[in-house]
């Protein structure tokens, strides 16, 4: 569901960030974003632009060696509704259409945060932009020196296991864009004022945005957020340790930074492991959207998962310090294997394939946290991406849905909680076994994000773990009616 200057370790979230630099503006006043509604100012801007060092679950332990995309253009609009065919979309860089650049998504980055250069700087009108797309070529386009040559394809996947390279199937990600609205830009939208200078992220999930067909073909359901960054501070640091030895983590380590969205829950916008030595450093961060939440599950070499870990206020530009991760009392008990079947179905009672993206909730001091699924063998991002089918000889769904059935593996043990503080947070334990809410939240297949289903977010509470694990659970049916 990551590198940070070639070093991190190699089983994460694959996050890609378009990082749109030194936005100079010569206007005078922006409003403010308002949903829907477009607004801009007077005076001109320059954009420059270019990706960020990604988050990566690359080999030897991850399922990819390399993730290749090719770009063609990324353009922005200043109307959160505005459509693929309506005017007033900027093109942020018109290079590309003549000269595609293709680029590694697990890549080694060339400075602290940076993979590559986009284009060439550009004037940009002043205003809110409420939506961002990015743009792939087909795959029928002809790349020069194509890394992708083997599969006949621009965008391509290669396996760790034996090297071959597989084209990476898109839907409507080549010709309009892969879309991010309002909902996913930090604030609402990202605001060009007077005399300002600014820049954009955008945070691209790779790990989360790789779907494994069952003809097994790869296909981009693309995962996006965008938000203000700064050219300076642009970080959040620490280190992370095991409470028992006072060393760094004998096994992987998850960390996730966390954002509250409309409804209250802490939803992850970036997450990587901690590099060997248990340091981890997130760049960059959206330093427009407030502070962040830092929220760190880990497993032992032994398959041991130890409790999560979760410091709150985290400002962009500060350090959390040495963070500790705790085991459990009996480390037997250390796993709460959370299984259920998610169905999907139209307004009319068919059968319908759905996307849909399933975490791990969990209510402590008054807040509720996304918890990441710590890394195993069959876990390689902080949450779950599945996609509803018709039955097979394993798995019947009921009558007129389509199904598909799964398990999180999360952590037995409430979270350690504690405020950021300057000279470390103090964590204390919420409660001695976790209390878990099952999310999903659906997505319609090839969209780029386009909620799906009504409604298109289903939460089933767990019942409480009692007892001694390991734990077991049957999770209630996570049922999305009125889908596409």
């Amino acid at each position: 569901m990551n590198i940070e200057s070639g070093k991190d370790s190699s089983r994460s979230l694959w996050k890609v960030s378009i990082f749109l630099g030194c936005l100079l503006v010569a206007a005078l006043v922006v409003a403010s974003c308002t949903s829907g509604t477009a607004t801009s100012s007077s005076g001109m801007g320059t954009v420059s632009v270019m990706l960020s060092d990604p988050a990566t679950c690359q080999a030897p332990s991850g399922p990819f060696s390399h993730v290749y995309v090719t770009i063609t253009d990324i353009k922005a609009h200043v109307s959160a509704t505005a459509s693929d065919s309506d005017p007033g979309w900027v093109d942020l860089a018109p290079a590309l259409s003549k000269t595609p650049k293709q680029v590694d998504l697990l890549g080694l980055a060339n400075n602290q945060c940076f993979l590559a250069t986009l284009g060439d700087s550009l004037q940009l009108q002043a205003g809110t932009y409420q939506q961002i797309r990015v743009i792939l070529a087909p795959n029928s386009a002809t790349v020069s020196s194509n890394a992708c040559s083997t599969a006949s394809a621009a965008n391509c996947v290669v396996l760790t296991s034996d090297s071959s390279v597989h084209a990476l199937n898109l839907s409507s990600e080549a010709q309009t864009g892969i879309k991010i609205p309002s909902g996913q830009i930090a604030s609402g939208g990202f605001t060009i004022a007077a005399g300002q200078t600014k820049d954009l992220d955008i945070d691209f999930n790779t790990c989360e945005s790789i779907v494994k067909q069952g003809n097994g073909q790869y296909r981009l359901k693309p995962v996006l957020h965008a938000g203000e960054v700064s050219t300076t501070s642009t970080s959040i640091n620490g280190k992370v340790l095991d409470k028992a030895t006072g060393n760094p983590v004998n096994g992987s380590v998850l960390v996730a930074v966390e954002q509250k969205d409309s409804t209250g829950v802490d939803r992850i916008s970036m997450s990587k492991p901690a590099n060997a030595d248990g340091t981890f450093v997130f760049c960059p961060l959206s330093s427009g959207g407030g502070t962040y939440d830092v929220v760190i599950v880990g497993t032992r070499q032994d398959g041991v998962l130890y409790e999560p870990s979760i410091v709150t206020g985290v400002a962009v530009g500060s350090t959390t310090g040495n963070v500790n991760l705790y085991l459990p009392a009996v480390t037997a008990t250390s796993s709460a294997a959370l299984n259920g079947i998610v169905t999907s179905q139209t307004a009319a009672s068919a059968a319908t394939v759905a996307d849909v993206q399933l975490s791990g909730l969990e209510s402590a001091s008054t807040a509720t946290y996304t918890i990441p699924l710590p890394p195993t063998a069959t876990q390689t991002s902080d949450t779950l991406a599945v996609e509803t089918a018709p039955s097979t000889g394993t798995l019947t769904c009921p009558a007129g849905t389509d199904c598909v059935a799964y398990t999180l593996t999360l952590p037995s043990g409430g979270p350690y909680v504690g405020a950021w503080s300057a000279s470390g947070a103090t964590l204390a334990q919420s409660a001695p076994l976790a209390s878990y809410v099952v999310d999903g939240i659906a997505i319609v297949p090839g969209s780029g994000g386009t909620l799906d289903c009504s409604p298109s977010e289903m939460k089933s509470p767990v019942n409480a773990l009692a007892g001694v694990g390991p734990f077991t659970v049957a999770v209630s049916n996570l049922t999305f009616t009125s889908c596409q």
